[in-house]
């Protein structure tokens, strides 16, 4: 399965930053975004950068690779939620709430993914725990859903905002970002 290294990880933060110098910065003061630089993400074996990626989602000109950076940093395989996505999860939907957010669209594109990975899994489906894990192994699943539970009126305001793309969310990614918020 493709799994990018923690040094790859930091290298791939060290990239971005050398790329964008500015981009930190872009997001200093966006309420959104208070506290990301109070967590301790060295604790859940991630780069230390991921507020300046996070800031970096709000300038128009670093948008686009900070979210892809950040996607990669915290995912630890395609079908893998990292440790630190139950961290970064209130801020993605808190930016993600905001229409002035450059890659507002990607985001709620990667709010949906995350809802989907954090669906428990079929504890007597064989096929389903080889391929996704159990539960068990991945306790960032039901903290994922936790924090869907704990922001479902954000979740419901991006499924009800007249600003998003029409067509953006088809109703299963709809019933999946509901079923995601719904449960704790």
């Amino acid at each position: 399965m493709c799994r990018i290294t923690a040094a790859g990880k930091e290298a791939a933060v060290a990239r971005f930053l050398q790329e964008f110098p500015e981009a930190p910065r872009a997001g200093r003061d966006h309420p959104a975004l208070r506290g990301c630089d109070d967590i301790a993400w060295a604790d859940f074996g991630r780069p230390s950068g991921i507020p300046a990626l996070l800031r970096g989602l709000l300038d128009p000109t670093a948008a686009a690779e900070a979210e892809r950076v950040l996607c990669n940093v915290l995912m630890d395989g395609v079908f893998t939620l990292g440790p630190a996505m139950p961290a970064a999860l209130p801020f993605l939907l808190r930016v993600a709430a905001d229409p002035a957010v450059p890659v507002r669209t990607e985001l709620v594109e990667v709010l949906f993914v995350v809802a989907e990975l954090s669906h428990p899994v079929d504890g007597g489906s064989e096929r389903a725990i080889r391929f996704l894990g159990s539960d068990h192994d991945h306790p960032e699943r039901a903290r994922c859903r936790a924090v869907f539970f704990e922001h479902a009126d954000l979740v419901r305001g991006l499924l009800d905002d007249r600003t998003l793309p029409d067509g953006l969310i088809p109703p299963e990614e709809r019933a999946s970002l509901l079923k995601a918020a719904a449960s704790s």
